[in-house]
């Protein structure tokens, strides 16, 4: 159960293409303190898949997807821990601290915040009639409510990467789309915060004028067979229907760093 007396919960979940640039970095850190300033409690989620691709390409491995889903082996691994752990997460929580904000950059596998088991080979969309292997990919099994309740009960924001462990403290590389919905549900929180590059769903792709403001639920199934709604955000929305499903009572699918973004949606 949520404790007694705590108000307005929001967990935000952070595409790693935003962290890219000090613009980015910086317009979400201000987004962000808007949020605190109001007096919501804050946990940040954030991804790094622009970072760990980068640096694969620097040390001459060749990034593997199938279906959109990245391949993740031993030499992998390791770069996404440098990349979404090091480089994203650093990079984060220095804005957020530049803003005015008490932010605690950590990750998944510290104090086993988000427990996970390696993924069993499956079929997947996009990649053949043969189950495929994604090797250091960890399906999320829990998280550690009571340690991230602590955290956020001192008015700490913990920032955190994605990554997952299992009880014999082997790391798995985790989806963040998925794993940020348990993190909302586990906190009993009022809000979740999906965070785009373009900014929202657009009936017409290329004209902002056209953004929605509300879906509900039971509309998805349709704008999605009617391509409203394609491409990357399809996982995006089904991942909200998930966290309504979950209990969250609003999600919003917002640009990071568009000003008043996170204000507009409380």
């Amino acid at each position: 159960m949520k404790p007694e007396g705590t108000l307005h919960r929001a967990v935000i979940k952070i595409g790693g293409e935003v962290l890219l640039t000090e613009q980015g970095r910086n317009g979400l850190a201000r987004n962000t303190r808007n949020l605190v300033d109001a007096g919501w409690r804050l946990a940040l989620l954030h991804g790094g898949g622009p970072q760990i691709t980068r640096l694969q390409q620097r040390c001459g491995l060749v990034p593997r997807k199938v279906g959109g889903r990245r391949i993740t082996g031993p030499e992998d691994l390791l770069i996404v821990m440098q990349a979404v752990c090091g480089e994203a997460n650093v990079r984060l929580t220095s804005a957020l601290l530049k803003a005015g904000i008490n932010a605690f950059g950590c990750h998944g596998a510290s104090g086993c915040l988000i427990q996970a088991t390696k993924r069993p080979p499956r079929v997947v969309s996009g990649g053949g009639k043969e189950p495929i292997d994604f090797g250091e990919v960890g399906d999320v099994c829990g998280v550690n409510n009571g340690l991230l309740e602590a955290i956020i009960e001192l008015g700490v924001v913990p920032v955190i990467a994605t990554l997952g462990v299992d009880r014999d403290g082997r790391v798995f590389n985790i989806n963040a789309d998925t794993t940020v919905v348990r993190i909302a549900a586990a906190l009993q929180a009022e809000l979740l915060i999906l965070t785009t590059g373009i900014g929202g769903i657009f009936r017409k792709p290329d004209d902002p004028a056209t953004r929605i403001e509300r879906i509900h639920i039971d509309e998805l199934p349709a704008m999605i067979s009617s391509g409203v709604i394609q491409g990357g955000m399809i996982p995006k929305v089904e991942e909200a229907a998930a966290g309504l499903r979950a209990g969250i009572q609003r999600v919003a699918i917002v640009g990071a760093d568009i000003p008043g973004a996170f204000r507009s949606v409380t």
